[in-house]
């Protein structure tokens, strides 16, 4: 009897164990998930960190937004995981959510966070006429533009004139990256997104750059009008470009074309340049 007893009382605990540890297997809590810059800018990414509760250790932690699933890394605890999302373009709202699936299999997922990406207003003083060049076929021609800002700038409605007459309007999707150049490539119409008009190498000249409210704000000039009020005088024909030494800030000096890259480091003093 006595041993019948024991066997019943070993099976009796071998069940309660068998429930104890099917009762610790379920899904783990999502305590928190942060984010920080909560207002980026579109230079900024943004850290996301989620913390994770259970007696389940986890096995996979995602972060999703959009179409893009990141992993996160786990901190030393096991309970703690961060992913980044990158910098994004200004005025892109990101909406995101954290998924974690723990060893026992179970999935859970956080609620929804969004944000929006805001940049400052444009420091139109950070937008130059950062070289010119004439001297080529119409279609080599070129205005180039320079952001010294640690921002893109936008350039739909920006507009160009040459000799006192517009020769370009800035359109939705072009954009001078941060620290970075915009080349307006082609004269007279030749290519798609050039410059209606014409530039000479060897003659007076007055390049105007205006912001989207008609303030000028940066200009390149050679020589002056003549007795007519006219430009177009003849001048001394330089057959490179004249840019900015360094870029942005230098004054006017001739140098070989650099469309869309860095100016040289030294250039040549033109006499005629304003």
């Amino acid at each position: 009897m006595k041993k019948i007893l024991a066997i019943s009382v070993l099976a009796l605990l071998s069940l309660t164990g068998c429930v104890k540890d099917e009762m610790f297997k379920g899904p783990s809590k999502i305590e928190s998930v942060v984010f920080s810059p909560e207002a980026p800018t579109s230079v900024t990414p943004v850290e996301v960190t989620a913390t994770v509760s259970g007696l389940q250790a986890i096995t996979t932690a995602t972060l999703r937004y959009g179409n893009a699933a990141l992993p996160m890394t786990p901190d030393n605890s096991g309970r703690m995981f961060k992913a980044t999302i990158p910098a994004q373009p200004d005025g892109t709202e990101i909406t995101f959510n954290v998924t974690v699936v723990n060893e026992a299999g179970f999935t859970t997922e956080s609620d929804n966070y969004s944000y929006k990406v805001g940049d400052p207003a444009t420091d139109w003083s950070k937008l130059k006429l950062n070289e010119v060049y004439g001297a080529g076929a119409d279609n080599e021609k070129f205005f180039e533009l320079y952001n010294g800002s640690d921002f893109p700038i936008k350039l739909t409605g920006v507009t160009i004139s040459k000799d006192e007459a517009n020769c370009w309007t800035g359109i939705d999707g072009e954009v001078v990256p941060a620290k970075g150049y915009f080349a307006i490539i082609g004269g007279k119409g030749t290519t798609p997104r050039g410059f209606s008009s014409g530039f000479s190498s060897k003659k007076s000249v007055i390049v105007e750059l205006f912001d989207i409210k008609g303030n000028r704000i940066d200009y390149f000039q050679r020589g002056e009008k003549g007795s007519d009020g006219q430009w177009g005088a003849s001048l001394p024909n330089v057959t490179d470009s004249w840019q900015r030494i360094p870029d942005g800030t230098g004054s006017w000096k001739i140098a070989a074309p650099t469309a869309n890259a860095k100016n040289a480091s030294t250039g040549t003093e033109d006499p005629d340049v304003k």
